[in-house]
């Protein structure tokens, strides 16, 4: 028999990279990892890679999760909906972790892995802090209903992951918010460089793919699952300037004077969520790379330079549009 990993979210942008780093991969035992991959499209309509079983469900009808999870021996969860109303939310990431849990527990599945996200603590500044060190305060139905449906994973005894800033080929919100907030506010941002929680996608990958196959699982609980080392919100930008994916930019202006700028030009990215990407918002994340005995690897700033290419065709399609 393989070892079967029933995979959530799997054409999004973290399932692309998850299925990408254990396709072809074997468990500690030395079973073949086969992926069980599930997507809202017709089972058999989904991109590569081949031997990967596809299956259908939608997480807004619990009952098409039925018999999903047999013969499995972990569920990697990152299906999430992450825009929309309440009531939306709550469909997907509350009602439908619910019945997912509720699935693998039927099924008899050891091993649960739960994506969430740091945004569940709310607005910052946070400085390093450290897992239930502070009591959560979500302000948007995605991250409320998110941190809910982690409710239902620690209760069947599994691993919540919070990362914090997800970057690399696929990212649709963090640089191509950077891109917009240097365009309405062209300048070096606040009184200094903020310290951010980031993770190149492909990293947080290859530690949810040692969580899933690793010999032992690793206590349930919650855990912080950015890079270790926090990136500097100045050396960030400086490095996406330098790789030509954002433009530069020579003057310096103070917090408040950035508020006025951006207050003063419309568009997408809200004033919380532009504090987000120019003030501290680092959460310590040793612990999670330490018990998957996973490297967490040279760190975001070094990974750019290979999502460099995608983020620049992808920032000339939102100029086109």
């Amino acid at each position: 028999m393989p070892y079967r990993v029933l995979l959530t979210g799997a054409t999004g942008f973290v399932g692309t990279a998850v299925l990408r780093a254990l396709h072809g991969s074997v468990a500690a035992d030395g079973r073949a990892v086969v992926v069980r991959a599930l997507t809202r499209a017709p089972a058999g309509g989904s991109p590569e890679p081949s031997g990967t079983e596809w299956a259908s469900a939608d997480f807004t009808d619990p009952a098409s999760l039925d018999g999903l999870a047999e013969d499995v021996d972990a569920v990697v969860h990152l299906a999430s909906r992450i825009a929309g109303s309440e009531a939306q939310c709550e469909a997907v990431n509350v009602q439908g972790t619910r019945a997912l849990v509720r699935e693998a527990r039927r099924a008899g599945v050891g091993r649960i892995v739960h994506l969430s996200t740091s945004a569940v603590y709310g607005p910052g500044p946070h400085d390093g802090i450290r897992e239930n060190e502070i009591v959560p305060a979500p302000v948007s139905p995605a991250s409320r209903t998110r941190l809910a449906g982690e409710a239902y994973a620690l209760a069947a005894d599994g691993v919540v992951l919070r990362p914090g800033l997800i970057q690399g080929a696929g990212d649709r919100w963090v640089v191509p918010a950077l891109a917009e907030l240097r365009q309405r506010v062209p300048a070096r941002w606040g009184d200094g460089p903020a310290r951010l929680s980031v993770v190149d996608v492909a990293d947080l990958a290859r530690l949810i793919a040692a969580l899933a196959r690793a010999p032992r699982a690793v206590a349930s609980g919650i855990y912080h699952a950015s890079h270790p080392v926090p990136v500097h919100s100045a050396d960030l930008l400086a490095e996406l300037t330098a790789l030509g994916v954002l433009p530069p930019v020579s003057r310096e202006w103070t917090w408040e004077q950035c508020l006025r700028r951006l207050r003063e030009t419309p568009g997408r990215m809200s004033e919380r969520q532009f504090a987000l990407l120019a003030t501290d918002h680092w959460y310590r994340s040793e612990e999670i790379w330490r018990l998957a005995q996973c490297p967490a690897g040279p760190g975001p700033l070094a990974r750019l330079a290979d999502s460099a290419p995608w983020y620049r065709a992808h920032l000339d399609t939102l100029a086109d549009a």
